[in-house]
Formats: C-alpha cells, structure tokens, sequence
C-alpha cells in the first residue's frame, strides 16, 4: 500500500479503500480540509463537468492530480 502524508498535519497514513478519510489522517484533519473549503481558502482551476465525473479512468486521473499537487505543494493544503 502507498504511504503518503496528510495534507493537514503532515503525519504518515496509507492511501487504501480501507482508509475513509484518505488523503486524511484522520475525521479532524477531514474537517479541518472542509473547513478551508467552506472559508473559500481553497478553490477548483476549473470546473468538473458531469461527463468528466462518466469515465472511471478521468475520475482516477483527477484523484491522482490532486493527489500529486497535494505532494508538491503542501503548504497550499495545510490547516
């Protein structure tokens, strides 16, 4: 299993279907995440269209992105 660091608190978790709050650490570090979200911290470049969302592979590319922008630029998903 991928080992990857939370995007809040930075602590080692596993990137697996069994983590539920993946790429989180944890129900506190998801909610922190949320938090930004709702405060407009955060925002999307563009647009997820529904068809986007239609192809399997699309959605997983997108997952993978983030999750590869997330590792490289961690101070813009910090809490």
């Amino acid at each position: 299993m991928t080992k990857i660091k939370c995007p809040i608190c930075s602590k080692e978790t596993e990137w697996c279907p069994e983590n539920k709050y993946r790429p989180f650490c944890s129900e506190r570090c998801k909610t922190i995440d949320l938090g930004g979200w709702a405060s407009g911290k955060y925002h999307i470049s563009s647009p997820i269209t529904p068809e986007d969302m239609e192809d399997e592979t699309t959605a997983m590319e997108i997952e993978e992105a983030l999750l590869k922008q997330m590792k490289e630029n961690p101070e813009n998903y910090s809490g």
